[in-house]
């Protein structure tokens, strides 16, 4: 635990310093690491890339689409990356048909959503740092990811009396899911207050609490959703790079699902 905390303080505040200070190309570099290496762990969890070849045109997949938004080539990049890594996973999956090397559909889909899914959904940190007050914008899907993760935890350790409405993760509670939420919720709030404060701008406070509400909501259901693919494949960790958090995947599957989210909701309902 006290190792998960030193990494954890280490970890956010230096994401956070890059996410407001690096240009949008340059944060599209840093996204692309994460996303090829968070792609490769969840393949070699499920087992995907057991099979040779695929996890690296699926890793490199990943890659691509966060460096192509960072480019400005948008939507193009996306189009470009998954017509060429359908075919060079369906070419050996018809050639190996029958054979001992046989790939099973369900790594085919696995295959696709690492290299496509998982990268674009992350993108969504590149296209928020491209908006108008764009250094602020970005900061709201890895603020809301993080809070809620640790008033998850903290709620569920001294309060959590509720177990196992999820069997998914049965030692989390319903107080720590709740007390996630919350948590999520007054830090966004904080943090709007703080970027009205010092940012000279006007901050709408009440969309403030709405980006907490519905962002730390779908970060419970991000990580509830990367659990579950751990626990059908029987791995606790998705990888070791990073100690007493686990993989790329393991400090990353709340932003995953936050980030798009997010910027779908400064679309809507801009904030500033």
């Amino acid at each position: 635990m006290v190792t998960r905390i030193i990494v954890g303080l280490a970890l956010g505040p230096a994401f956070l310093a890059a996410l407001y200070f690096l240009p949008p190309i340059a944060l599209a570099v840093v996204v692309a690491f994460i996303a090829g290496t968070a792609s490769f762990e969840l393949l070699r969890a499920t087992k995907a890339a057991d099979h040779r070849g695929m996890y690296i045109f699926t890793a490199a997949a990943a890659a691509l689409i966060p460096l192509g938004y960072g480019l400005g080539c948008s939507g193009w990049t996306v189009r470009e990356v998954t017509i060429p890594l359908a075919v060079a996973l369906c070419l050996p999956a018809l050639g190996w048909y029958g054979t001992e090397r046989e790939v099973r559909f369900e790594h085919i889909i696995m295959c696709l959503f690492g290299g496509v899914g998982l990268p674009l959904f992350l993108s969504a940190l590149v296209q928020l740092k491209e908006l108008d007050n764009g250094q602020f914008y970005v900061l709201l899907p890895v603020i809301c990811s993080f809070t809620t993760d640790i008033g998850a935890y903290f709620f569920g350790v001294f309060l959590g009396k509720h177990r196992g409405i999820t069997q998914v993760s049965p030692n989390k509670s319903l107080e720590g899911f709740i007390g996630g939420i919350l948590t999520g919720c007054l830090c966004m709030l904080l943090y709007g207050w703080l970027v009205g404060r010092f940012g000279g701008i006007a901050v709408k406070l009440p969309v403030m609490a709405w980006y907490g509400l519905l962002g730390s909501a779908v970060t419970e259901i991000g990580d509830l959703f990367f659990s579950l693919i751990k626990r059908q494949c029987g791995v606790k960790d998705y990888g070791s790079l990073l100690p007493g958090h686990g993989g790329m995947l393991d400090r990353f599957d709340s932003t995953i699902f936050a980030a798009p989210t997010l910027l779908l909701l400064v679309e809507i309902l801009p904030a500033f």
